[in-house]
């Protein structure tokens, strides 16, 4: 691997796990049921969520399945993903990655890619995961709605400083993003739809589920939300780690006093794909 280039590898998430569900700001409220009836989805059928990291997504649609599995390659994520579904029978979980998903899975109504599809060859994972959705089955990509004006006039409290908070990890990790031993000088891939069509899925149906809803975030989910990205894991910092907290919690601080912090969560884009009825 080059200097400026990067491919998948085990470090990607390495210790973000202990900080995703804390950090992450939420799915749009009425997700599941956009999902529901869109898919006519009712309690039965099986769910493939895939890079399911601690299973925020794949337990947030469990009760419109009967069955839910959730594949990840990072052992950390699997680990809390366990954890966190103890409480839920009908859930599974894999550590594999989404090229290799085990031939013993059986087959899906319904993949779903939680901002997780950019990590993968896609090209590959579209085929792969085709393959195991039943007749008439779909894929769902989810994320936050890019480019979406979330204005904090109003709110209690002062918006976590992201803009310095940018400043500060490109301060101690260099201006190009870093990505597990890699650098992300352009980002990440986009262009699903065009990998999606290749595989032979039609679509894709667009739904928008709202976000605004005013949102309390303390220093502490500030914290863990930095530490959160594969861009600021923890391993990334290594000896420096100290250091860098120690920085970004005086920044919280003088942002504000309370360390208390306020935005809107944002809204939830779900972009729909279907295979044929006769495969």
């Amino acid at each position: 691997m080059s200097g400026t280039e990067w491919t998948w590898d085990e470090t990607l998430f390495a210790g973000t796990a202990a900080h995703y569900t804390r950090g992450r700001v939420p799915y749009a409220p009425g997700l599941a049921e956009a999902l529901a009836g869109a898919l006519g989805l009712d309690g039965q059928g099986r769910l493939l969520d895939v890079g399911c990291g601690p299973g925020t997504l794949a337990l947030e649609l469990a009760h419109l399945f009967a069955e839910v599995v959730g594949v990840d390659p990072d052992a950390g994520m699997i680990a809390e993903a366990r954890r966190a579904g103890a409480a839920e029978p009908g859930a599974t979980w894999v550590r594999a990655r989404a090229e290799e998903l085990p031939p013993d899975l059986g087959t899906f109504t319904l993949a779903t890619f939680g901002q997780s599809f950019h990590w993968m060859d896609r090209d590959l994972v579209a085929v792969t995961v085709r393959g195991v959705l039943r007749p008439g089955g779909a894929l769902a990509h989810i994320s936050d709605l890019k480019g979406e004006s979330r204005p904090t006039e109003g709110l209690p409290h002062p918006p976590v400083p992201y803009a310095g908070i940018g400043e500060l990890v490109r301060h101690y990790l260099g201006p190009v993003r870093r990505a597990g031993r890699g650098l992300l000088p352009h980002g990440t891939p986009g262009d699903e739809a065009a990998v999606l069509a290749r595989a032979g899925f039609a679509g894709p149906q667009r739904i928008v589920v709202p976000g605004g809803r005013p949102l309390v975030r303390t220093a502490d989910d500030a914290v863990a939300g930095v530490f959160s990205l594969s861009s600021s894991a923890p391993h990334l910092l290594a000896e420096r780690r100290p250091a860098f907290e120690a920085d970004l919690r005086e920044l919280l601080a003088r942002t504000s006093p309370s360390g208390l912090f306020s935005e809107r969560q944002p809204s939830s884009e779900v972009f729909i794909w279907r295979t044929a009825q006769e495969r």
